[in-house]
């Protein structure tokens, strides 16, 4: 009989309890991870403020998150006048589910045994060819679902939310979706576990010398992953890019008619995919579960179960860049946030994506390194980036004559607003003091 499973064999090939486990594993690591996420969160938000934040429910208010749970699915499921009820119900379904399903392909770490048995898996649940592609597929699904909230709320402040959300969501995934290319480019495969592969190399041959530094994409191909990072908290809807949840313009946005366990999932959805597009962020440009160097010069460090702890401690980096950001920017007007998406970042990544290219093409036609010309590449990049934001000086306006001879209209606009600095409009003492014909009474 053949073995259930042996060393390396890859997935795919593992027994149905062992599938089971890591599903269970999974769900119950996103569950978990998202109530210590909104709880460290608060506290680090609030000592960025000198507050205390939670500390009452349990050690250091670690339950704190539990009780909110708690609440929330205890409390009175509303549900308003004039609604789309089955829209309305599945919406936060369509949007918690996708959001466990991303966590598919992710790999935790490499191939290791499993205690008090003999059979040996890989810290994954599946790959697939495609697996990025994947990731970006199921992600986008969730858009469907805050659409849908939105309008089948039957409220004005919910379907501009929505309409705000599928607009930001979509311009950022495809950001987002141009600064995995380059990726896909120099690692030659779109499958999460050939990506962290490629990444093994801890020397980064430059100019003739060996630098000590891991062979990351984060360094490697440094626009693209300041490009992602940039779209990963877009298409998240985090500050300062919340457009979707402007408390001060929209209420509570796409969610405002939502309650009780409902409103919860919203959340779940938003702090899991938090955890997604952070652990995509490592895999695909942090060198995924391998250890950074210098622990990496450790023999035993990427073996085990000891890569699921470097693996963790990437991911939670990325987590408190979320909450730095929120607790230090404020938030963006959305027509600079569009702006940013359309004419900044999706340019820009066309440009790195031909660069790349056509680094990769010389470098294999001609004697010069790869890294060489692409290090020069990323620089020229940078500097054409930095020039689009130097300040330009203003232009001053000329005011001829004529403009200055124009009658001003308060009420043009439809509602009286005070007339420009450059207009010497008479005062409304001077007015009342003159006859119908011009002259003084």
């Amino acid at each position: 009989m053949m073995p259930l499973a042996v060393p390396d064999a890859g997935v795919g090939h593992d027994p149905w309890w062992v599938i089971l486990i890591k599903v269970l594993f999974i769900f119950v690591f996103l569950v978990v991870l998202t109530l210590f996420n909104i709880w460290w969160e608060r506290r680090v938000v609030a000592r960025m403020q000198h507050r205390i934040g939670p500390n009452v429910h349990g050690p250091q208010g670690l339950l704190q998150s539990l009780a909110d749970g708690v609440k929330l699915m205890l409390k009175e499921d509303l549900m308003p006048k004039g609604v789309d009820r089955l829209v309305f119900v599945l919406a936060p379904a369509i949007v918690a589910v996708p959001a466990f399903l991303t966590f598919a392909v992710i790999p935790f770490g490499p191939t290791v045994k499993i205690p008090f048995t003999d059979t040996y898996t890989r810290l994954q649940l599946t790959d697939l060819p495609v697996s990025v592609l994947y990731v970006m597929a199921v992600a986008s699904i969730g858009i469907y679902g805050i659409v849908l909230g939105g309008w089948s709320s039957n409220s004005t402040y919910s379907l501009l939310g929505g309409l705000r959300s599928s607009a930001q969501m979509i311009s950022y995934e495809v950001g987002m979706g141009l600064a995995l290319v380059t990726v896909f480019l120099f690692a030659g495969s779109m499958s999460t576990s050939e990506i962290v592969a490629a990444q093994s190399h801890q020397t980064v041959h430059l100019f003739g010398a060996d630098i000590p530094l891991p062979g990351w994409y984060a360094f490697l191909l440094f626009p693209s992953f300041v490009i992602y990072v940039v779209s990963m908290v877009g298409e998240t809807n985090r500050a300062p890019f919340d457009l979707p949840e402007a408390e001060g313009e929209l209420v509570a946005g796409f969610l405002t008619e939502y309650s009780s366990i409902k409103y919860a999932m919203f959340f779940l959805a938003e702090y899991i995919n938090m955890a997604t597009v952070s652990a995509l962020a490592t895999t695909l440009f942090l060198g995924g579960w391998r250890a950074p160097w210098p622990i990496s010069l450790w023999d035993g460090a990427n073996s085990g179960y000891w890569p699921v702890l470097w693996f963790m401690g990437k991911l939670m980096g990325f987590i408190f860049f979320y909450i730095w950001l929120r607790g230090t920017l404020p938030r963006l007007r959305y027509d600079q946030f569009m702006k940013l998406g359309w004419k900044v970042l999706i340019p820009v990544s066309l440009v790195w994506i031909l660069l790349v290219a056509t680094v990769r093409a010389v470098g294999r036609e001609t004697n010069f390194s790869r890294t060489t010309l692409l290090v020069a590449a990323a620089i020229v990049l940078v500097l054409a980036v930095a020039s689009m934001f130097a300040p330009q000086k203003p232009k001053p306006e000329k005011v001829t004559e004529a403009d200055r001879a124009k009658d001003f209209d308060a009420f043009a606009g439809g509602f009286p607003v005070p007339p420009p600095m450059a207009v010497n409009t008479p005062s409304r003492s001077e007015t009342a003091g003159l006859s119908k014909d011009g002259r003084n009474g």
